[in-house]
């Protein structure tokens, strides 16, 4: 399903809270006057002394070895034009967003108001001193050849212009799988590129670069094909001419082998692919309509193999496979360029990456069966872990056996770890569940529909195909928000309890026989089941919805008592507990119980780290449990170090193999260090806590707030661990983007409950 992007959304996205995408922030602590002494005047005037002794020394002292320069003059923005420099801001930033988050690469964005090419060029040359890499974005053919072409000659840095080669890379990967599916080779294949700018000037040269033959190449730009009967074409478009004797882009199609559209929507025709040899490999990569739509030409001809760019369809064509590990490569070894044996290097990775057995955390994430190597995965899906563990290496490898690498890597094992810290696996977390959502959504119930955040949520849910909302509240209201906030919610069920009679009493029944032996007649049923909490827990039990959230607007434990009454916990489960995902810049971290459990004693302690532990898992992640305390060890007498103690023991009993330490104290559950000095025998010792128990509801409940408000950490929450069916209940408050994220953890743990498990 396409993703449906409205202007007042995209508009609010980028202007709420702090304006734009991204900020800087030191990574020095800066809390006293020495501190500032050091970082500025006089302690800063040493680092500059030996920089000045010896240029190489900026790398080790100054942030220019993990710092890319995004640059554009807004010529070429996606498919909008030449709309200058200003507009094409947004999208530099995201593109620093994507090299950070899958990279761990700082990028400052820079747009320039220059088009004369050689200005620019002076401009980009001026600026490289600071960065250790140069990107090139979003400038318009032909100058965009020339620019990068020079650039490359006249600085010592690493620089790309992704869109010539990014999709060249990813493409190449592509083909090379392709044709060894067919059992055809790249020499003999004839090839019809539709489109003559950037994208396809650098994919048809590194096709060529791979053993495909110029003259079995034919390329098309809007006036037809690119032949010796054609005259003003520039230097770059004179390179693909062809000498046969063919004028349109339909003469071309006719025994072509593969097709590459980087053009335009609506290109082929079925007839175009039916002239096609057997077994046509079709790229239809414009965005966000191809050159023919994907379920057409799958319709038309069934030994077809397709890729394109949208993520909705197998074999995306996506330029984030590529460009962040591509310059981490390049800046771990301090490359001094990019050049062909790195391009090269990369497509192998990503292609042999695709043959590999795909590990069941990207598998869960795409909610598939199984994802193996084959006509409709042809490539590594962008989440996949282990794209920057692949391709990096090979990028820096490569860098290193041509010559140009300034600081070779001597400890892959090592570059492997640091690979991984780089980004922390866990920082694709939510991108994982809301993919795997999408694969089979759930119908989720909200009981408070009438409240605008609740609905825009709504939206986004429906928009994205992670879950089908059901609306519970005053239908007037709701329909009267949808219209204020221009919302397209009018196929989704919109419920009020107080007017569903038959409903009500049909629910009032069942739900008096569950409790009509602990004190409720059937009158307190009825009069409870017109209430939206009670009501969507019935609707969960009995079927009609698969999940429920609440809580954006009521204390938890109002919100939480109905479903506790009506679905109750799971198998063998004695209680509840509640479990917070932080998001902090060391890691992910999971807490617990910070919601349900006031003054747990050790056995109920157990049984919390047991549910904790089940739930971490669930997000493919292996526990590292803390039971924390005041005290290490026994170090401090106490009530809490004592039930602390005790609750791990009983753990341990239940479950030998979960890594789980305690009593513990905060600080040193996390500090390796510490602990290797300290407490070699600690289980944690090695890797530290990732899952982290608290002796009382207080200590937790504190401790996430504080970590949210003054330590700046992200929290996914809370997440309700041991029901029986899937309930969620928001934080008061909750963002619009924590009700998605809540309401996409619903619908996996509901995809969980079909298979008899449970959160």
């Amino acid at each position: 399903m396409s993703i449906k992007i409205r202007k007042q959304d995209a508009l609010n996205f980028h202007m709420q809270g702090q304006p734009g995408k991204i900020e800087v922030v030191p990574t020095k602590s800066l809390s006293t006057q020495l501190d500032l002494a050091l970082a500025y005047s006089p302690g800063v005037a040493v680092p500059c002394l030996e920089i000045a002794a010896n240029k190489e020394d900026v790398y080790k002292y100054t942030s220019k070895g993990n710092l890319v320069a995004v640059i554009s003059n807004g010529t070429a923005v996606l498919g909008l034009g030449n709309i200058g420099p200003e507009a094409s801001k947004p999208v530099m930033e995201g593109k620093g967003v994507l090299f950070k988050k899958f990279a761990g690469i700082d990028v400052f964005d820079i747009e320039i108001d220059e088009e004369d090419p050689d200005a620019f060029i002076k401009i980009v040359k001026s600026l490289e001193p600071t960065f250790g890499g140069i990107n090139l974005e979003d400038i318009k053919a032909p100058e965009c050849f020339k620019i990068e072409t020079e650039l490359k000659a006249k600085m010592n840095i690493p620089i790309m212009h992704d869109d010539q080669h990014g999709t060249a890379i990813i493409s190449c990967s592509a083909l090379l799988n392709a044709l060894e599916i067919v059992g055809k080779k790249i020499e003999d294949i004839s090839i019809v590129v539709n489109g003559a700018g950037a994208a396809a000037v650098s994919c048809t040269k590194l096709y060529i670069a791979l053993g495909a033959r110029p003259e079995n190449i034919i390329m098309c730009d809007s006036k037809g094909v690119l032949n010796s009967k054609r005259t003003g074409l520039d230097d770059i478009k004179k390179q693909f001419v062809t000498s046969k004797n063919i004028d349109s882009l339909q003469e071309a199609m006719k025994g072509a082998d593969v097709f590459v559209g980087l053009s335009v929507a609506d290109a082929i025709t079925p007839d175009d692919l039916n002239a096609m040899a057997k077994d046509p490999i079709v790229f239809a990569l414009s965005n966000p309509d191809p050159e023919i739509a994907y379920d057409l030409a799958m319709k038309t001809r069934h030994d077809i193999i397709m890729a394109t760019g949208r993520s909705d369809h197998p074999n995306q064509v996506n330029n984030v496979l590529g460009f962040p590990y591509i310059f981490r490569g390049a800046l771990d070894v301090r490359a001094t360029e990019i050049n062909e044996a790195m391009k090269l290097a990369a497509v192998k990775a990503l292609a042999e990456l695709a043959k590999e057995p795909v590990p069941d955390i990207v598998v869960k994430a795409y909610g598939a069966d199984k994802i193996r190597f084959g006509r409709d995965y042809l490539i590594p899906k962008p989440l996949d872990t282990r794209l920057i563990t692949t391709v990096s290496p090979a990028v820096a490898k490569a860098a290193m056996d041509s010559g140009v690498a300034k600081n070779p890597i001597t400890d892959w094992g090592a570059y492997h770890e640091i690979l991984q810290k780089r980004i922390g696996i866990d920082q694709k977390l939510m991108s994982r569940v809301i993919d795997r959502a999408k694969k089979q959504p759930k119908r989720v119930v909200f009981t408070e529909a009438d409240h605008h955040k609740v609905l825009k949520a709504a939206q986004i849910l429906k928009d994205e195909g992670i879950a089908f909302p059901i609306l519970l509240g005053n239908k007037e209201r709701i329909m009267k928000l949808m219209e204020e906030y221009k919302l397209d919610l009018y196929d989704c069920p919109i419920l009020y309890p107080r007017l569903e009679e038959e409903t009500v009493k049909r629910y009032a029944q069942e739900f008096y026989k569950k409790r009509q032996r602990k004190g409720m007649n059937y009158q307190d049923c009825e009069r409870l089941m017109r209430e939206r909490n009670y009501f969507a827990a019935m609707m969960v039990e009995h079927g009609d919805a698969d999940a429920l959230v609440s809580g954006l607007t009521k204390d938890y434990p109002k919100t939480i008592l109905p479903s506790l009454q009506i679905i109750g916990t799971a198998e063998g489960v004695n209680r509840v507990a509640g479990m917070y995902i932080v998001l902090a810049k060391r890691g992910t971290f999971f807490f617990a119980d910070t919601t349900v459990n006031v003054e747990p004693d050790a056995q109920q302690l157990a049984e919390i780290i047991e549910l904790t532990a089940h739930g971490v898992k669930f997000f493919d992640i292996e526990p590292r449990v803390a039971m924390l305390s005041y005290s290490n060890f026994g170090s401090s007498k106490g009530d809490v170090p004592e039930k602390a103690k005790e609750a791990v023991r009983l753990a341990k009993l239940k479950n030998p193999d979960l890594v789980v330490e305690g009593d513990i104290q905060a600080n040193v559950a996390l500090n390796t260090t510490l602990q290797q000095e300290t407490f070699p025998f600690s289980a944690l010792a090695k890797e530290g806590a990732n899952t982290l128990i608290f002796p009382n509801l207080a200590s937790g409940n504190i401790a996430y707030k504080l970590l949210m408000e003054i330590g700046g950490a992200e929290t996914i929450g809370p997440i309700l661990l041991g029901m029986k069916k899937p309930v969620h209940v928001l934080q008061l408050g909750s963002s619009i983007r924590e009700i998605v994220n809540m309401a996409a953890i619903a619908v996996v743990d509901a995809q969980l409950h079909e298979q008899n498990g449970h959160l």
